[in-house]
């Protein structure tokens, strides 16, 4: 499942916004990514789509059930009404039981509107959600026929998705069935203490049908001893693995290399842990970068394994991730690589994000990258392998240095070039006075000057 494109008729900032996403012919990758400055309105477009999104996942629930409607703080100033109109690429659905007929063999196009009038006022928007309950309706007689069809991943990250603590202790319980995948997966965002309940409940049972990586651990002196038994509980091992728990795992360690057996302890407290660079740490003693990434992919992960219970590799499903701001408390170095990972990890879900970051959008073939500008939406040309200095320059208009210290050091090499040594040697001396020795931009100017005086000194 797919969102082909979004009409947005006088919500937030735009009065009429058209946009496709990917993938496109011309951007076959499966990631949109919107930049632009604060209040723009990228967590606009993201929100009208989560909006939109919500009814499908409240009718595949239940027939008549009501997602979010458009609030009418989101309709545009002086617009009487306001309109979300998506238009969404579904493929057949399959039952895992081959003895059920295919419920759709091709490819279908589905489009609905949810329209919204401010109070007392007419408007020329009307709701139509015909096809959104014929396409939930479909999966829900799939369901009935087959409680281990694949269900497609629906999911916002909003900003406020900042993960602060990591629960001790449960006090209420969850229930972890496969349509549970949609709880507040459009509203909420990261949830640590569902992820923390889910994984607990899986790993309870997977070490009830297998040995725990605790205590194999102590067994590992056995190896030169007794090869064969440390082959066979190895073996024994990987044949209890649960399937969703080895996605979230995989997932995680897909983001951060680094990061190994993610495991839940009981000793001295209930607490979840990982073996960071070969160091057993409390998950909580991560920075808040990594735990923020972690719950993220975590969170993708979980949803995707409970909404595919029979797919070998649950993390192949397919579904719409919205996330907000991707680049949140991430270091540079993962930035760069982020988009790269979300396609290389989650094939096949659809990604729509927003970012202030040149990295992320200079490091990956074919994403689709907008800008928005006084509410005007401009589709951008490949910026992979771009220096990051000219996307900030070029895509987000912002200068690469301290404007002041910029035109300073036009001024200087200005200078140089028209032979006004003199001004130069003053600018020179200024710069000098403010910046480290080692500023390569200064020290490129000082060559030229030597040069210039050099060059004056041999006439």
């Amino acid at each position: 499942m797919e969102i082909q494109r979004v009409i947005l008729n006088n919500i937030g900032l735009f009065e009429n916004l058209e946009i496709a996403l990917a993938p496109t012919e011309q951007n076959p990758s499966n990631i949109t990514v919107f930049v632009g400055n604060n209040g723009a309105g990228k967590t606009s477009i993201l929100k009208a789509l989560a909006t939109s999104l919500s009814w499908f996942t409240a009718r595949l629930r239940t027939e008549k059930g009501s997602g979010t409607p458009i609030l009418e703080d989101a309709i545009l100033n002086k617009a009487n009404g306001a309109s979300i109109e998506i238009e969404v690429c579904h493929s057949s659905i399959t039952p895992n039981n081959p003895d059920h007929i295919d419920y759709r063999s091709k490819v279908e196009y589905l489009k609905w509107t949810l329209a919204k009038n401010r109070k007392g006022r007419k408007s020329q928007y009307t709701s139509n959600l015909g096809d959104c309950t014929r396409l939930a309706s479909l999966y829900r007689d799939a369901l009935t026929h087959d409680d281990q069809i694949s269900l497609p991943l629906i999911a916002f990250y909003p900003v406020e998705r900042v993960v602060l603590d990591i629960p001790l202790k449960i006090r209420t319980r969850h229930t972890f069935g496969q349509l549970d995948g949609y709880d507040n997966s459009l509203s909420q965002g990261v949830d640590f203490r569902r992820f923390f309940e889910w994984f607990r409940e899986r790993e309870d049972t997977e070490n009830e049908s297998g040995i725990s990586p605790d205590l194999l651990n102590k067994l590992r002196p056995l190896y030169k001893e007794i090869p064969d038994v440390w082959q066979y509980l190895n073996e024994l091992q990987a044949s209890a693995r649960d399937r969703q728990l080895t996605a979230a795992r995989t997932a995680i360690s897909q983001f951060m290399p680094y990061l190994e057996n993610l495991r839940i302890r009981r000793k001295p407290r209930l607490h979840m842990a990982v073996d960071k660079n070969g160091e057993t740490l409390n998950v909580a003693q991560l920075s808040q970068g990594e735990k923020s990434l972690m719950a993220l992919v975590g969170d993708i992960a979980r949803r995707l394994a409970m909404l595919n219970p029979a797919l070998e590799n649950p993390l192949a499903g397919d579904g719409i991730v919205l996330i907000d701001e991707v680049d949140l408390h991430l270091h540079p170095s993962w930035q760069r690589s982020l988009c790269h990972r979300l396609i290389q990890t989650f094939p096949n879900c659809q990604f729509v994000l927003t970012t202030h970051s040149p990295l992320v959008i200079s490091d990956c073939k074919n994403v689709l990258v907008y800008t928005l500008t006084n509410s005007e939406l401009r589709q951008i040309p490949s910026q992979y392998g771009q220096d990051a200095n000219m996307v900030l320059l070029d895509v987000m208009d912002t200068s690469i240095r301290n404007e002041k210290i910029d035109t300073k050091l036009k001024d200087l090499l200005e200078a140089i070039q028209d032979d006004n040594l003199a001004q130069a040697q003053e600018l020179l001396t200024q710069l000098t006075e403010e910046l480290p020795p080692n500023h390569l931009e200064l020290v490129k100017a000082k060559l030229l000057l030597c040069k210039q005086e050099l060059r004056h000194a041999s006439h």
